[in-house]
C-alpha cells in the first residue's frame, strides 16, 4: 500500500471588515450594542447616527423634535463622543461614521476621545462618509451650500493626510445614489465625478503641496451599493476598479499603483427589501453580498449587511447578528478566498465590463460639458435624471415587468412566524428625547461658559479666514461646545441650502393609468377647481425618493401638485396648505418619528382652521403605529408594500371626496365636521 498523499497547505486570502450598520437612541445604549457585536465576531464598527446629529442641531432643537435616537445615536458633545466608545480600545479598531455635513465635527470628537484613550493619531484606522454632494442629490443631510461644504470635505482631506495617515477622510457614496433609483452608469458615472470633483477642489487649493497628491488620492475610499442584478453588480465593481485606476494615471499622473487601487465597503440594496414576505430578504441580501465578494479583483474592503426586516422597522441584535452569520459563513466556511479571480477570462463578463466602461465615460464627459458634479447639482440636472430613472423602476414594477417575488407576483404565502409576537420589532421610546434635552442642559450648565464661547470665536474666525476648520473643531469639541453650537455658527457665516428636488414640469415620468385620470378628472369637476395636493416633508428626515415619486405622479394623473422639497417644519407644511387651499395633505416621514410630527401637523391644522383638510402619511409605519394614526384622524397610511402609486393615487381621490362628503352632510345637519373619522385605505 502506498504512503498518505501530502497535504497541500491552501494560503488563504484575508477576509474583508465586518461590520454591521448600528446605532440608535443614546450612546449607552449604542456602546452596549457595539460591544455585542463585536464580541459575536464582528472585526469593525460602523456608526448610524441620528438626524440632529447629521444636520447640526442638538436634541433640544425645535426641528430635532420627533427625531433623537431614531434613525441613529444622538451625540451632542464631547460626553456622549466618550460614552459611546466607552471600553472600545480605539487604536485597534476600524471604525466607519455615516456622517457628511457634520464630519469635520463628529471627526473632531472621535479624536478628541482617542487623545483621551492615549490613542495616537497615527494609529487610528477609520471612515468619515464626507461625501457632501451625494447628499444633494440622495440622503438629504446637507446643510450648507455646495461651495463651502466642499470647502469643509477638503479640510478633513489635508487634515488627515497630514494628522491622521491611516484614516479614509472620504467615502465617495453611490450606496445612496442607487437607492434614489440610479442605474449601473449613473452609480458609476455621478460617484465617479463627485471624486473628481473633491479631488480637483483639494488639488487646486493654494495652500496645497502638490508632492502629497498621490497620498490623497491613495486616501479616497468608496461605499458603494449592490442590487439583485447579479452579474451587472459584478461587472459594475470590475468596471469602477478599472475606471479609477484609469482616472488615476491619466487625469492625475499617478505612478504608484498601490494608490491607485480602488479601495470600497458596501452596505447591500435597502431599496429592494420588501414588507411583503419579510423572511424573502435574506435570501436577497444574500445574493447582493456576493455580487462584492465573489471577484478578488473587486471585493469589497468592508462590508455590512442591512437586516431582514428593515421594510419594517429597526432591527434588533439578533437580526443584526443574523446578517453578520451570513458575512462569516462565506469568508470562514467557504473556499472562496483560497482562489485567485474566478471570473479572469470569461467572455461575458469582459464584455459587460467594457460595455459598461464605455457608457460610463460617456457620461462623465457629458458631467464635466456642464462644468462638473457641483455644476450638475446646482442645476438640478443630476436630479432629476435620478427622478426619472426611479420612476422608470417604479412603473416596470407596477406593470409586472420587473418581478419582485412575493409583491408583484407569488403573493399568496405562508404568514412569517419571524414577525410575530411582541417584541418583534424594535422601537425607539419617545422618553429617549426627552432625557436627551435633560442631559444637554446638564452638559450646558456644568462647561466653562467663557471657554466654549471663546472656542467658537475661534471656530467663526477660522470658517470666515479660510483656516483648517479641523484644529479649531478639535479645540472646540474639547471645551465643550455642542453639535447644535458648532452647526449654528458655521450656519451664521456659510448660510443654508435648498436643493433642487427633481420635480418639474421637464422632469420626465413613465405616465399614469387612464382610470386614475379620469377620477381625477371627474374629481375637478366636482370641485370645480383642479384638485391640489401639498406634499410635505417635516422634520429632518431627508430620504425623499417616495415624496418625489409621488409628487411626479399626482402631477402626471392631473393633480396640482406643491412640494418644496425636505425638511419642513409643520408650520410651513400647514402655512402651504393654507396658500394653496390644498384639499388633501400627504406627509412622507422614514425615520421612525411620525408620530409626533402628525400629531404636531395636526394641531397647526386645527389652529388654522384647517381642520377640515384631510392627511394622509407614508413612510415606514407598524401596524400599531398606524392605529395610532387614525386615532388622530389621518385618512389614509401608506407604508413599503403599496409599490402602486396609481392606487395610492385613486386613494387619495377618494380621501378628497369622503371628505367633501362628510363636509356636505355637516352642512346639511348644521355640523361642525367629523375631522376625527378614520378611513379605508384603498
Amino acid at each position: 500500500m502506498g504512503g498518505q498523499a501530502a497535504v497541500t497547505e491552501v494560503k488563504r486570502d484575508k477576509p474583508w471588515i465586518i461590520r454591521t450598520y448600528a446605532g440608535h437612541s443614546t450612546a449607552a445604549e449604542s456602546n452596549k450594542l457595539y460591544r455585542g457585536n463585536l464580541a459575536k465576531g464582528q472585526t469593525g464598527l460602523s456608526v448610524a447616527f441620528d438626524l440632529p446629529t447629521q444636520t447640526g442641531y442638538d436634541p433640544d432643537h425645535e426641528l430635532a423634535r420627533g427625531e433623537v435616537g431614531k434613525v441613529g445615536v444622538s451625540i451632542a458633545h464631547l460626553g456622549d463622543m466618550r460614552t459611546l466608545f466607552d471600553q472600545i480600545p480605539l487604536a485597534q479598531m476600524n471604525t466607519s461614521m455615516t456622517i457628511n455635513a457634520t464630519a469635520p465635527w463628529l471627526l473632531s470628537l472621535y479624536l478628541a476621545v482617542a487623545e483621551e484613550q492615549g490613542a495616537p493619531l497615527a494609529a487610528l484606522q477609520g471612515t468619515t462618509q464626507n461625501d457632501i454632494i451625494k447628499e444633494y442629490l440622495s440622503r438629504g443631510t446637507y446643510v450648507f451650500p455646495p461651495a463651502p461644504s466642499l470647502r469643509l470635505t477638503k479640510d478633513v482631506i489635508l487634515f488627515t493626510t497630514k494628522e491622521v495617515p491611516k484614516w479614509n477622510p472620504m467615502n465617495v457614496c453611490s450606496y445612496h445614489l442607487q437607492e434614489a433609483g440610479a442605474t449601473p452608469v449613473q452609480e458609476l458615472s455621478y460617484a465617479l465625478a463627485i471624486a473628481i470633483a473633491v479631488l480637483d477642489t483639494v488639488r487646486d487649493d493654494p495652500a496645497f503641496d502638490p508632492d502629497s497628491f498621490p497620498e490623497v488620492f491613495g486616501r479616497i475610499s468608496f461605499f458603494v451599493n449592490a442590487g439583485l442584478r447579479f452579474v451587472t453588480e459584478i461587472c459594475k465593481m470590475r468596471a469602477f476598479s478599472e475606471l479609477w485606476d484609469e482616472i488615476a494615471r491619466e487625469r492625475y499622473g499617478i505612478d504608484d499603483p498601490k494608490k491607485r487601487i480602488f479601495r470600497y465597503g458596501v452596505q447591500v440594496n435597502s431599496l429592494g427589501l420588501t414588507e411583503q414576505q419579510p423572511e424573502n430578504n435574506v435570501h436577497r441580501i444574500l445574493i447582493e453580498m456576493l455580487a462584492v465578494t465573489l471577484s478578488k479583483r473587486a471585493r469589497a474592503r468592508a462590508v455590512q449587511l442591512p437586516a431582514w426586516n428593515e421594510a419594517l422597522g429597526l432591527p434588533r441584535p439578533w437580526d443584526q447578528q443574523w446578517s453578520m452569520r451570513m458575512q462569516q459563513i462565506l469568508a470562514f466556511e467557504t473556499d472562496l478566498l483560497e482562489y485567485d479571480d474566478i471570473f479572469d477570462g470569461s467572455h461575458v463578463i469582459e464584455a459587460r465590463v467594457e460595455e459598461l466602461k464605455t457608457q460610463t465615460r460617456a457620461e462623465l464627459e457629458r458631467i464635466g460639458g456642464i462644468g462638473g458634479a457641483v455644476a450638475a447639482v446646482e442645476t438640478g440636472a443630476l436630479k432629476r435624471a435620478l427622478v426619472e430613472s426611479n420612476a422608470k423602476r417604479i412603473s416596470a414594477i407596477e406593470a409586472g415587468e420587473q418581478i419582485v417575488v412575493g409583491v408583484n407576483k407569488w403573493q399568496n404565502g405562508e404568514p412569517s412566524p419571524l414577525t410575530a409576537g411582541e417584541g418583534a420589532i424594535f422601537t425607539v421610546s419617545e422618553t429617549v428625547e426627552m432625557e436627551a434635552e435633560q442631559r444637554i442642559r446638564a452638559w450646558r450648565s456644568e462647561r466653562d461658559a467663557k471657554a466654549v464661547e471663546s472656542a467658537l470665536a475661534d471656530l467663526e474666525q477660522a470658517a470666515r479666514s479660510g483656516a483648517n476648520i479641523m484644529p479649531v473643531s478639535i479645540a472646540a469639541a474639547k471645551a465643550g461646545v455642542t453639535t447644535g453650537e458648532w452647526g449654528e455658527r458655521l450656519r451664521q457665516v456659510f448660510g443654508e441650502y435648498r436643493a433642487p428636488t427633481g420635480v418639474t414640469l421637464e422632469t420626465a415620468s413613465s405616465g399614469a393609468a387612464e382610470e386614475a385620470r379620469l377620477l381625477i378628472a371627474d374629481l375637478g369637476e366636482r370641485l370645480g377647481e383642479t384638485p391640489k395636493l401639498v406634499v410635505g416633508k417635516p422634520g429632518l428626515d431627508g430620504h425623499s425618493n417616495g415624496a418625489e415619486q409621488i409628487a411626479l405622479r399626482a402631477r402626471d394623473v392631473g393633480f396640482d401638485v406643491t412640494y418644496d422639497g425636505i425638511r419642513q417644519t409643520p408650520a410651513e407644511i400647514v402655512a402651504k396648505a393654507k396658500e394653496t387651499g390644498a384639499h388633501v395633505v400627504g406627509l412622507s416621514i422614514l425615520s421612525g418619528s411620525h408620530v409626533p410630527l402628525v400629531r404636531d401637523v395636526k394641531a397647526k391644522l386645527r389652529e388654522a382652521g384647517l381642520d377640515h383638510v384631510p392627511v394622509v402619511v407614508g413612510g415606514i409605519i407598524s401596524s400599531e403605529d398606524e392605529l395610532v394614526l387614525r386615532n388622530m384622524g389621518v385618512q389614509a397610511v401608506y407604508t413599503p408594500k403599496d409599490y402602486a402609486i396609481d392606487k395610492i393615487m385613486v386613494g387619495l381621490a377618494r380621501v378628497i371626496e369622503r371628505a367633501l362628503d362628510t363636509a356636505g352632510a355637516d352642512r346639511r345637519e348644521g355640523g361642525t365636521g367629523r375631522g376625527g373619522e378614520a378611513a379605508q385605505v384603498y
